[in-house]
């Protein structure tokens, strides 16, 4: 359904509609967010249109600033798309108001002029459910977007197709134009302003940061933004600039006049060791100074590192994998960095990545492997982590301060330990002062701060000094509406404020153990009652003031009443672990808030329940507060008996319960069959291409002499590459095979049968991952078998193609062969090769797209699909282990009975001694979930999202296995393994 003017000024989400119950520092705009249940498109006919604009300091959404507080999520990383409202849900959760969207053009595009949105490829579900959940959109169609997937998400049709990309060629402009079209069928309807869904801005290309002079990109730009405005998109549009360097600003390209509707962006990812980098206000100012890069727009990061990629090998986190990411980039990390970007005066930040998913299939660039958790905030597996509470702390701020969106730079002060870094800033409409401290120590730091009031210069506190953890940060205030009464100045950072159940009710954040002070305005002395925890209080009647002390443990409950207010005031003090059990949720007829549970779903209000849902994961208590005529609650639709506490909240009686155990059954029963006939001198390739081109389109050149051996110019964009030569004469001598894989490819090859042996790529070293060009010869030793015909085979297994980051067409750096040179024995003339190639067809599975499956002789022949007949396969056990050069299937079944009122994240964990050299893909009811290098790593457990798996049936497991033959080795032990569990779940 359309959304209701009234709709919009009670609802939101994560820095949302805290205005119409008179917020924290309520200034004269108030946010504006999208309500949860926003239905599918359609045309708001008969009422005012929605309206997105922005000033110089934040975005104005139907008149009202609007901070973006956002989270990247990629839909194409969890090809399920029953878990897509799951992620959206948990984002909103975690204090978001708006989710950004990347979409892959290569993972919707398989052949040219083909653009498939159904299935696990449907955009408008995704933006539906976004906006059902309550979350503004962002959506980043490229045509490039990086993202450390194949080719940068060009499709691989595109690699063999003549014309520069990223540029203004009229041949890729073609094929731009069409994939533009269709995705812009999908989101123009879905715009907030038609009424029709969220989606509030667009982003032109990504990172393009070449051509700024010669006129190429000043054309390629202005082609894609007038594209874009034909196409119906009228939200504003922006350009994702790498790093910051000020390119593609406002009236840096042809807009047709409309400078007003493009932002500027850029893209920001700090070392987590280092100090922030200022961006604006307090940095060097200037074309590189970020925010004053376009001084006429608001401070806009399309992308801030809420964690970083790993690489094969795990050389970026000392092989940690993304726990050592998460660990680098933690919650104190992210209050650090979120701060910061605020008192530089950016009111739109996007956190890349908040929920990574998986790469799986042939999806991931070369340089990465198949998990894509990032060391984000929700993990692969969907979990929430220890970084969630920082996040909603942040975004609940947001909404309860709007003062926020609109700040200047305010007179300097400094702590009195000059360790202590100070941004001083104030809201001119409203009087707010905001400063935010920050350490870049490593050990705390206990300090007073002199801040200016409404009542005159104060040093805080005036008890405890202020503790600050090392590398941490922190946002204190003076000034702040607090329901009927007024915060003259906190040591805790506010949280939420809210008035619920015939109160006004606040919630105030700290490190556990932390000392705070607030002093709020009460003409006359108030009843003071310390409901929980523990806590001092003093009113000094002649400044009309009630000073508040104490340590943050827990959740300390403390109630005032009378002090000049008709209305009762409840102060939650928390800290990080009481925040992460403690939920606000807008309704339709007010605003609940939740303890207890892991997380909080939605909330209704009928009559006089409140209607929850959301998951347990151990058992815990249930408290609500709610608007005065709720009496009763329902949890995940069961009646759940409560009683009115003194905090004026409804407490449950007893426990919700945590989830029942799941037991996981052993994978036992496999059967194996060896492939490769194309290693056969007899083997039939007749129905195969011949390598007859003798031009490609190609960044490679074509050696001279040889014809083209690029895959990709046949038509074999992804997966295993076979090739098949013939030729007659002596052999004996060498055979000298170059070929292009990008990182940890390898090639092996036979001659008339016998194994020639295996080539692989190197390791790379930290940070260097990038920087090769992942080319290599193979000189292999060949056999005397004498005179006569002979049949050459090779296997090449690329890992994917190289982004074009440099947009200068380095994806379409060749993979596969690049050439052959046979040198017989004896002197003898080398002979001539003919060579013939087959690789996986990326249209043949529609379902699961083109990155789904190559070009092994087992994808060919469907064994990794479920209705493959494998039993005639051979009955073996693993670990199972053989030295042979070649490819072996090891198929087996297993059934899942799990309760529906479960969510239960499954893995599937392999573990071996890391001397054994070889690889698998693991195909999951016919999903190609990852791949597996036993003697590289670091990944040994591989998330397998319900939707691939079937919770409640049968489900087939295919492993394709890869050993190069030089010493024992096989598939080791291979287990289910439990990475996740909810009560409640996504039913």
């Amino acid at each position: 359904m359309p959304i209701s003017r009234r709709q919009f000024a009670v609802l939101g989400g994560g820095v949302a509609a805290g205005l119409a119950t008179g917020g924290l520092g309520a200034g004269p705009a108030a946010a504006a967010a999208p309500p949860e249940g926003h239905g599918k498109p359609s045309e708001d006919h008969g009422k005012p249109p929605h309206t997105v604009t922005f000033d110089r300091h934040s975005l104005l959404v139907d008149g009202r600033r609007t901070p973006v507080w956002s989270g990247e999520f990629h839909p194409f990383r969890l090809p399920a798309p029953r878990l897509w409202r799951d992620v959206l849900q948990k984002l909103r959760a975690a204090g978001l108001n708006t989710v950004s969207v990347y979409v892959a053009w290569n993972y919707h595009s398989p052949a040219p002029g083909r653009h498939d949105f159904t299935g696990v490829r449907d955009l408008g579900a995704v933006l539906d459910t976004a906006a059902e959940t309550g979350l503004f959109v962002t959506v980043r169609p490229g045509p490039y977007i990086n993202a450390e997937v194949d080719g940068g998400g060009f499709p691989g049709w595109l690699i063999a197709t003549p014309g520069r990309a990223r540029s203004d060629d009229p041949g890729y402009l073609a094929h731009v134009d069409a994939w533009l079209t269709a995705v812009n069928a999908v989101v123009a309807p879905r715009q907030y302003t038609r009424g029709g869904g969220t989606v509030l801005l667009y982003q032109l290309e990504n990172e393009y940061s070449s051509h700024l002079t010669d006129g190429i990109g000043a054309a390629y730009l202005a082609h894609l933004y007038a594209k874009v405005r034909a196409d119906g998109i009228d939200v504003p549009l922006f350009h994702n600039d790498k790093g910051h360097p000020g390119d593609w600003t406002p009236g840096s390209f042809p807009t047709g006049g409309e400078e007003g509707r493009y932002l500027y962006a850029f893209d920001a990812y700090p070392d987590p060791a280092k100090t922030p980098p200022d961006y604006g206000w307090y940095g060097p100012g200037g074309p590189h100074g970020g925010s004053t890069a376009s001084p006429g727009t608001p401070g806009f990061i399309g992308e801030f590192g809420g964690g970083w990629f790993d690489c094969w090998g795990g050389a970026e986190f000392d092989g940690r994998g993304y726990p050592g990411a998460r660990a680098s980039r933690d919650a104190a990390y992210e209050r650090r960095s979120a701060l910061t970007n605020l008192a530089n005066g950016i009111t739109l930040q996007n956190i890349y990545m908040t929920f990574g998913g998986t790469s799986w299939g042939w999806l991931p660039a070369p340089i990465v492997y198949t998990s894509y958790d990032y060391g984000a905030a929700v993990d692969e597996a969907r979990n929430l982590t220890a970084k969630v509470p920082a996040l909603r702390q942040f975004g609940e701020l947001l909404t309860a301060v709007p003062d926020l969106a609109r700040l200047d730079r305010a007179a300097d002060t400094a702590a009195d330990d000059p360790a202590v870094k100070v941004y001083h800033l104030a809201n001119p409409e409203t009087g707010a002062q905001f400063y935010v401290v920050r350490n870049d120590d490593d050990s705390d730091r206990r300090f007073t701060l002199p801040v200016t009031t409404a009542a005159g210069p104060l040093t805080v506190p005036a008890a405890e000094r202020i503790r600050l953890h090392g590398r941490d940060a922190k946002l204190l205030a003076t000034d702040l509406p607090l329901g009927t009464r007024r915060l003259r100045y906190t040591t805790a950072q506010p949280m939420i404020q809210e008035t619920v159940a015939r109160q006004d009710l606040a919630v105030l954040v700290a490190r556990p153990g932390d000392p705070v002070e607030l002093g709020i305005v009460c003409p006359e002395p108030p009843t003071v009652t310390v409901l929980a925890g523990a806590a001092t209080s003093a009113h000094d009647p002649a400044a009309g003031l009630l000073r508040i002390n104490a340590t943050v443990r827990g959740l300390t409950r403390i109630r005032l009443t009378g002090g000049g207010s008709a209305t009762p005031l409840l102060l939650l003090l928390a800290d990080d672990e009481a925040t992460a059990t403690l939920w606000r949720h807008p309704t339709d007829t007010g605003t609940v808030l939740v303890r207890g549970p892991a997380l909080l779903r939605t909330a209704r209000l009928h009559g006089d329940a409140a209607r929850l849902t959301g998951d347990t994961t151990e058992e815990c208590e249930l408290e609500v507060w709610a608007p005065g005529a709720v009496e009763r609650l329902r949890w995940n639709g069961r009646e759940i008996p409560a009683t009115l506490t003194p905090s004026g909240s409804l407490l449950a009686h007893g426990r919700l319960p945590g989830p029942a155990p799941v037991r996981l059954p052993e994978l036992t029963g496999w059967r194996r069959r060896a492939e490769n006939p194309e290693a056969a001198p007899d083997f039939d390739d007749s129905d195969w291409p011949p390598a007859d081109l003798r031009t490609s389109a190609s960044s490679t050149p074509v050696p001279a002499g040889q014809p083209v051996l690029f895959s990709d110019d046949y038509g074999f964009h992804y997966g295993d590459v076979w090739y098949r030569a013939a030729f007659s004469g002596p052999t004996g001598g060498t055979l000298a095979l170059a070929y292009q894989t990008g990182t940890q490819g390898l090639l092996m090859a036979w001659l008339d049968g016998t194994p020639l042996g295996t080539h692989r790529m190197p390791v790379p070293a930290r940070n260097q991952a990038s920087k090769a060009s992942w080319t290599a010869t193979a000189t292999l030793p060949l056999p005397d078998t004498g005179e006569g015909d002979h049949r050459l085979a090779v296997l090449v297994r690329p890992m994917a193609h190289a982004e074009d980051g440099g947009s200068n067409d380095s994806h379409k750096a060749a993979r596969g062969l690049l050439s052959a040179a046979l040198t017989p024995a004896g002197g003898a003339p080398a002979p001539e090769l003919t060579w013939r190639l087959r690789g996986g067809d990326p249209t043949a599975d529609e379902e699961r797209g083109p990155l789904n499956s190559g070009g092994l002789y087992g994808e060919r022949e469907g064994w990794h699909l479920p209705d493959h007949d494998g039993d005639d396969w051979e009955p073996v056990s693993l670990p199972y282990t053989e030295t042979r050069q070649g490819v072996a299937w090891y198929r087996t079944t297993f059934r899942l009975d799990l309760d529906r009122g479960l969510d239960a994240s499954l893995g599937l964990t392999l573990t071996d001694d890391p001397g054994r050299a070889y690889r698998a893909q693991l195909f999951v009811n016919g999903w190609n979930m990852g791949q597996y290098i036993n003697d590289v790593g670091p990944q040994h457990t591989f998330v397998l999202p319900e939707g691939v798996l079937h919770h409640r049936g049968r489900n087939t497991l295919a492993l394709a296995v890869l050993t190069d033959g030089t010493g024992p080795a096989g598939p080791g032990t291979v287990a289910l393994t439990l990475l996740g569990l909810a009560a409640g779940g996504t039913t």
